[in-house]
Parts: structure tokens; C-alpha cells; sequence
């Protein structure tokens, strides 16, 4: 179910552009990805070849909890609160740093990020995903997932997966 914020969610625009989802949350490694992409491909005085769909997915406050039981109940709605303004603080975030762009959507849907995201591309007909890599390692990776991995394997359009520098001491 998405909450749009911006313009409307047609596939493609009547001037021919191309469609590029970019997925965000709250870490530094997907605003540095959207930084990126906004540096190479919506740079001001640049010609905008693609419309730009900025995605974050809000987990469900049951999955979130992971709660079942008397006790749920009482719980579930504060944490419903919370993933939205959560949710709302990452998309009020990617807006300002996307002030530049003439041609961008902002949408918060609920769900897992990994299939949030492949959906966008398939509702969107992108052309390309763009996501950023957290840096975690085989193990942490295999317990949690990864969001980019997953993308890589069934998104249906190219993943561009921009993996924020390391700072040498």
C-alpha cells in the first residue's frame, strides 16, 4: 500500500523518460546513494534523462515487534506511530536533498524492503534500481539479509548497488 508523497505514479512520462528508482532509509549508506545518484545523473543544468521515484519501506509494526500475545495489542499502535513518523523523517530527508530534481515521486509503502523495492521497479517499469550497501559482513548478511543481494537477483531491470567509501585513518 503506498503512501505517495509528490507527484503522481505513472510509469513513464509523456516526455519519454526513463525511470529511475533509487530505495532509502534511515542509514547514512542510502543517503550517501541517493547523493551519488543525484551527483551523476539530476546535477543541476544537466539534461534529466531519467523521473526519479524515491522508495523507503515501512516494516509493519507486528513484524517490527515480533510480538504475539495478550500484550501485542497494547503495544502495536505506538509502534505503528513511530515506523510512520520514521518513515515520514527519511522521505522529508530525501525531499531536501532533492530539491534540484524537476521530476520525482516520493513514496513510503509498507512491507519488507526487499520486495517493496522490486515491486517499485515492476509498478514503475524502471529502467534501474539504485540502492546503497551497508557493509556487513557474511555472517550479519546472512542472519539479516541483504536488501542488495536480494535486488540483484530478482529486480527486473539493471541494480546499481553504490557502496559508500571507507575513510582511511
Amino acid at each position: 500500500m503506498a503512501e505517495e508523497a509528490g507527484a503522481s505514479a505513472a510509469p513513464v512520462g509523456g516526455d519519454g523518460k526513463m525511470t529511475m528508482v533509487v530505495g532509502v532509509d534511515e542509514s547514512e549508506h542510502s543517503y550517501y546513494a541517493l547523493q551519488w545518484t543525484l551527483l551523476h545523473f539530476f546535477s543541476p543544468g544537466q539534461v534529466q534523462l531519467y523521473r526519479l521515484v524515491v522508495v523507503t519501506a515501512k516494516p509493519t509494526a507486528a513484524s517490527a515487534v515480533g510480538l504475539a500475545g495478550p500484550g501485542a495489542a497494547d503495544v502495536l499502535p505506538m509502534v505503528e506511530a513511530d515506523l510512520k513518523r520514521s518513515s515520514l523523517r527519511v522521505i522529508g530527508k530525501a525531499k531536501e536533498l532533492c530539491a534540484q530534481v524537476s521530476d520525482a515521486v516520493f513514496e513510503v509503502v509498507e512491507g519488507d524492503a526487499r520486495n517493496v523495492l522490486c515491486e517499485a521497479v515492476e509498478r514503475h517499469h524502471a529502467e534501474m534500481l539504485v540502492v546503497g550497501n551497508h557493509g556487513y559482513g557474511a555472517i550479519k548478511r546472512a542472519v539479516l539479509g541483504s536488501v542488495s543481494d536480494y535486488c540483484t537477483h530478482h529486480a527486473h531491470c539493471t541494480v546499481m548497488i553504490v557502496k559508500k567509501p571507507k575513510h582511511k585513518h
